[in-house]
């Protein structure tokens, strides 16, 4: 099993939900992040005055799947967040060593 955590620009969310439920994904955790990473912020104008904003608004998505679903979910992922501009995001995969599903009790594979 393995952890596949995204970050994407926030306007890519639902085409990125929709590609991952195409490739088999049943579940997802999504959160409101902030950050930056090569495009280090930009500036704005605000009533006049120019402030840097260092932390760009950005979605982290997280999922758990299945060996056999990783390289599928992160081309799908790809191919739905990709607009060919900086600050498209990063993706990536941890190994999961247990899940357990709290309902249930069930552990591991079937716990997804």
């Amino acid at each position: 099993m393995k952890k596949i955590e995204a970050i994407i620009k926030p306007f890519k969310l639902d085409e990125v939900r929709e590609a991952l439920s195409e490739v088999g994904v049943t579940g997802l955790t999504v959160t409101e992040v902030k950050g930056f990473g090569r495009q280090k912020g930009h500036t704005e104008l605000y009533r006049g005055a120019e402030y840097v904003v260092d932390f760009l608004p950005k979605i982290k998505i997280e999922l758990v799947v299945g060996e056999e679903t990783v390289e599928p979910a992160i081309e799908a992922i790809i191919k739905a967040a990709r607009t060919g501009k900086i600050g498209d995001g990063k993706i990536f995969v941890s190994p999961v060593e247990q899940i357990v599903r709290i309902r249930t009790g069930e552990t591991n594979e079937s716990a997804i």
